[in-house]
């Protein structure tokens, strides 16, 4: 298959998202689409809005599976690779500083700094909301199917919401939307991925997830049973982002491994920095008192929870390209994307409005970065800036 970018070409695009893309794995979705789909054009919205729709039903952090997929759809296996070290680097290297005792966001300028980001996520959210409705729920019927995954994912919160929307989604599309299927002006660009290599990741995966507990115990050693903690972790999370705490706590907290308080101070951190929350592991296994620690235990933490979502995903991808191009299968996916808007609208009203939009100035600064998104195509890395300013002129008042 010849692709169509290269490998420095995506490391520098992600590498960007990764310094600039703040505000949780939504927040993201809506990043990846300025960059990727309105500016580099590397997929359409409707391919963009099939493979979030896929990466929201599969375990492991959903923005960070999107953006392997995208890298490896443009540029193959090294694409791939280098999508997750552009995304996850940045946010990682400041979370193992800020365990090393480096804290970098005090007082009311770094305060500022803060809540100017959350408000950034608000308008970029609500630019990824709009633009992709204009396309995606183009009718009645799939109208409809937003608000009421809208409305499920507002009503039931986390994994379980999210999962319910998709699947309504996915029936309503069925049995609503077979003659939308037949739409034409597609492109469905194919991942390139072999079915040996899927059919390998998916055993890899399920041999680790048995594997480790039982190599674990029978070693005893520390650095397995971390790898074996974070790895399952990121196995039985559907969605990524914040799901993921209570499995982390569960596993680092109330083993002993590292204390409540130490857990709390990294999950602020982990706030204030751009990129994956997945990347809160690096922090985590850096204090952890079970393994190496330091930069050994971050890295050891950080590949283990990312590993089994990326393992699956390729595991499922060749068969997704054979299945998405079938009338049946599009009109499902129809009604998936159509409850994926319904999903991003949840998203921007809870957590991202409500806990960024405190007041009429957050307000004015949201509609301001809207606008700037909008009508002055300006890219997100100018309204971060704008935000940050913003955010800190409030706090000095």
């Amino acid at each position: 298959m010849t692709r169509a970018g290269t490998v420095p070409e995506v490391f520098l695009a992600f590498l960007r998202l990764g310094v600039t893309s703040f505000g949780g794995p939504i927040a993201h979705l809506g990043y990846f689409r300025d960059d990727l789909v309105t500016r580099r054009r590397w997929m359409d919205d409707r391919a963009y809005a099939d493979l979030v729709a896929l990466c929201q039903f599969l375990p492991g952090p959903a923005s960070s599976q999107v953006g392997f997929a995208m890298g490896l759809q443009r540029a193959g296996f090294w694409g791939a690779i280098v999508a997750f070290l552009g995304f996850t680097l940045p946010s990682a290297v400041l979370l193992v500083a800020f365990a090393a005792g480096a804290s970098l966001f005090g007082g009311p300028v770094g305060g500022g700094i803060l809540d100017g980001l959350k408000i950034v996520a608000v308008a970029i959210v609500a630019q990824a909301v709009w633009g992709m409705a204009r396309s995606l729920t183009p009718d009645a019927p799939r109208a409809g199917i937003a608000v009421v995954a809208a409305a499920l994912a507002l009503f039931a919160p986390g994994a379980v919401g999210q999962l319910g929307a998709l699947a309504i989604g996915v029936v309503a599309g069925l049995v609503l939307l077979r003659e939308a299927a037949e739409e034409p002006g597609e492109t469905l660009p194919s991942f390139g991925v072999h079915r040996a290599v899927a059919i390998g990741s998916l055993v890899v995966a399920a041999a680790a997830l048995i594997g480790l507990p039982l190599l674990a115990a029978t070693t005893g050693s520390g650095l397995v049973a971390l790898a074996d903690a974070f790895f399952r972790s990121g196995a039985l999370v559907f969605g990524g982002g914040h799901v993921v705490l209570p499995l982390l706590q569960a596993e680092v907290v109330q083993t002993g491994w590292v204390s409540p308080d130490v857990f709390l101070a990294g999950y602020g951190a982990a706030q204030a920095v751009p990129g994956p929350l997945f990347t809160f592991a690096a922090y985590l296994g850096a204090v952890s008192s079970v393994g190496p620690g330091g930069v050994a235990g971050a890295a050891v933490a950080l590949a283990a929870i990312f590993l089994p979502g990326f393992l699956v995903l390729v595991g499922v991808l060749p068969f997704w390209d054979a299945l998405r191009g079938r009338p049946r299968v599009r009109a499902a996916m129809r009604g998936a994307n159509a409850a994926v808007v319904g999903i991003l609208g949840a998203a921007l009203y809870t957590p991202v409005f409500t806990t960024a939009v405190t007041g009429p100035g957050p307000f004015v600064l949201a509609l301001i970065g809207f606008v700037l998104l909008t009508r002055f195509r300006a890219p997100a890395w100018v309204v971060v800036i704008v935000g940050a300013i913003g955010g800190v002129i409030a706090a000095l008042l």
